[in-house]
């Protein structure tokens, strides 16, 4: 049987309600059987028994001072942000000298840090003069927009 035929046989099973066809020839015995698709076994539910509620505990009330509601504190001084969103590096590069520390004096327009998006590498510039007081984002961390980077006073 030639392969032209063989294929137009395996068509016409594929295509059709025949799931199992037989030839015999002269040449040879030829069986196409249709696989069946696979049948999913039903999910498994599990079912939990009530719980009984548990006896009255006696309850601790707790006063919140008006100081712990509120936000965490924010450093001291001028805050450099973040522009976008990306990731933070103090480097131009892996094992490379940061470009600023917490003591170093930093005028503005001084590139301070990069910040990574997209593949590009942005520099981020101080935009105010001062002294860095603290370095609020560690290197290599995702940062978001309008984070804080850099405490200046």
């Amino acid at each position: 049987m030639d392969l032209r035929k063989l294929k137009t046989l395996i068509d016409l099973v594929s295509e059709s309600n025949v799931s199992e066809l037989e030839i015999t020839e002269a040449e040879g015995k030829v069986r196409i059987v249709k696989a069946t698709p696979a049948v999913m076994p039903a999910p498994i539910t599990y079912s939990m028994p009530p719980v009984a509620p548990a006896a009255p505990a006696a309850q601790v009330v707790e006063v919140a001072s008006p100081a712990a509601a509120t936000a965490p504190v924010q450093p001291a001084g001028h805050l450099v942000k973040s522009p976008m969103v990306g990731t933070f590096y103090r480097a131009s590069a892996p094992g490379a000298k940061a470009f600023v520390e917490v003591g170093d004096t930093v005028k503005e327009g001084d590139t301070i840090c990069i910040v990574e998006a997209m593949k590009i590498l942005n520099e981020i510039e101080a935009d105010k003069s001062g002294t860095v007081t603290q370095i609020l984002v560690q290197n290599g961390q995702a940062v978001e927009y309008g984070q804080p980077l850099f405490a200046i006073e």
